[in-house]
C-alpha cells in the first residue's frame, strides 16, 4: 500500500497548527517571511555535507545542447544572506531542503526547513529567541546552555581545545568506539565530532532543550570566531530528547575569511578523495557588498513536530516519505 501517506489525517491537522504557531510567532516580533530559489548554481563546500543535484540545459550564457549542475539548496542561508546585504530586514523561511544522505528515523533527503535572521542579535540574543519559540510550540521546560568545552570536560574528562589525538583516540577506546576507518584518517576534527555524536549527545537534553555553544573553528565554517578565544567560533545547537534540533551561528560577515574557508574546505575534500564542490559566487559577492552584523538559526521543522506530537520516526509527520515519494 506505498500510495497511502505516512502522515495520518490527525496528525497532519495538528503540524498544520504548529506552522500556524510558528508564523504567528515570527508576526508577532515583526520579522517577515521570504522565499528562496530551491536550486542554485552554487553549493556548500562542507566536508559532511552534500546536495542532491539536477542537470539543466537552458541557463543564460550557456549551450542548450551542455547541460549544467543546479543544486537543490541544503538550506535557504545564502539566498537569505543576500537578501540581508541588499537591504532586507529580518527575515524568516519555511520551506522545503535537500540533502544526500541516508534515511533515517530522524531524517529524510527531503525535509522542511524553518531559518530565520535577526539584525544586531548575538548567539545568545538568537538563543533566547529559540528557547521562547520551542517552549511556545513544545511546552518545555527552560532551556540550558554550556559551551562545547565544559560538556567535553564534563561528560567524557578532556579539553576538546587542547586534547592530542592520542587523548582522544584513548576515549573512543574507554567507550568501545574506536574504528579502524576513523583513526586512519587522521583527523582530530574527525574525532572530536564522532566523540560528541556517539558519546556526548545522548547524555544531553533529556529533561529540558540543551544549547550548546561555541564550537570549534573548523566545525563551524560560517560563524564569527570568538573575540574572548580564537580557538572557538560562535556557533551553537540545541538538542532535546536525543534529537538535534537546531544549528545557529553569529553570522561570518568578511567575505576574503569566507572565501578561505570554503576554499580550506575543498582542500579538506580532495585530500579525502571526495569531489570538490563550486563555491556561490553570487553570495561571496553579496559578503563584499557588505552583510549587516547578524545572528542566524536552522530548525528542522519536521524533528520539531515529532517532539510535539510524541511519535518516534519523521516519516509519522511527512506526507510522504522518501520510499513512498
Amino acid at each position: 500500500m506505498y500510495w497511502q501517506p505516512t502522515l495520518t489525517w490527525q496528525n497532519a491537522q495538528k503540524r498544520a497548527k504548529i506552522l500556524q504557531q510558528i508564523r504567528q510567532f515570527f508576526a508577532e516580533r515583526n520579522v517577515v517571511e521570504v522565499e528562496t530559489p530551491a536550486l542554485s548554481q552554487g553549493t556548500v563546500t562542507d566536508v559532511y555535507l552534500d546536495a542532491l543535484t539536477c542537470k539543466y540545459n537552458f541557463l543564460a550564457g550557456s549551450s542548450a545542447e551542455q547541460s549544467v549542475d543546479l543544486y537543490l539548496q541544503t538550506s535557504p542561508e545564502f539566498h537569505m544572506k543576500r537578501l540581508l546585504a541588499s537591504g532586507y530586514g529580518c527575515i524568516y523561511s519555511l520551506a522545503k531542503a535537500f540533502r544526500h544522505e541516508e534515511a533515517g528515523n530522524n531524517h529524510n533527503p527531503e525535509f522542511t526547513m524553518l531559518e530565520w535572521y535577526r539584525i544586531g542579535f548575538d548567539q545568545f540574543d538568537l538563543m533566547s529567541e529559540v528557547s521562547e519559540l520551542l517552549k511556545t510550540v513544545l511546552g518545555c521546560n527552560e532551556p540550558i546552555l554550556t559551551s562545547y568545552q565544559d560538556i567535553f570536560i564534563k561528560t567524557v574528562g578532556i579539553d576538546p581545545l587542547t586534547a592530542s589525538f592520542a587523548e582522544l583516540v584513548a576515549i573512543l577506546e574507554q567507550h568501545d568506539k574506536a574504528a579502524d576507518w576513523l583513526i586512519e584518517q587522521n583527523d582530530p576534527d574527525a574525532l572530536l565530532q564522532f566523540i560528541f555524536t556517539e558519546i556526548i549527545e545522548p547524555t544531553i537534553g533529556i529533561n529540558e532543550p540543551c544549547f550548546i555553544y561555541n564550537f570549534p573553528v573548523a566545525q563551524a565554517s560560517l560563524a564569527t570566531v570568538s573575540e574572548e578565544d580564537n580557538r572557538v567560533a560562535q556557533r551553537f545547537e540545541c538538542y532535546y530528547h536525543g534529537i538535534e534540533l537546531v544549528n545557529g551561528f553569529n553570522e561570518l560577515t568578511n567575505a576574503d575569511e569566507q572565501m578561505a574557508r570554503f576554499d580550506a574546505d575543498n582542500a579538506k575534500r580532495n585530500s579525502q578523495g571526495l569531489e570538490q564542490r563550486p563555491i556561490d559566487d553570487n553570495f561571496i559577492a553579496a559578503l563584499n557588498h557588505g552583510l549587516p552584523q547578524c545572528s542566524g538559526v536552522a530548525l528542522g521543522v519536521d524533528r520539531l513536530v515529532m517532539l510535539a506530537l510524541g511519535v518516534k520516526d519523521i516519516s509519522e509527520v511527512q506526507s510522504f516519505s522518501i520510499e513512498r515519494a
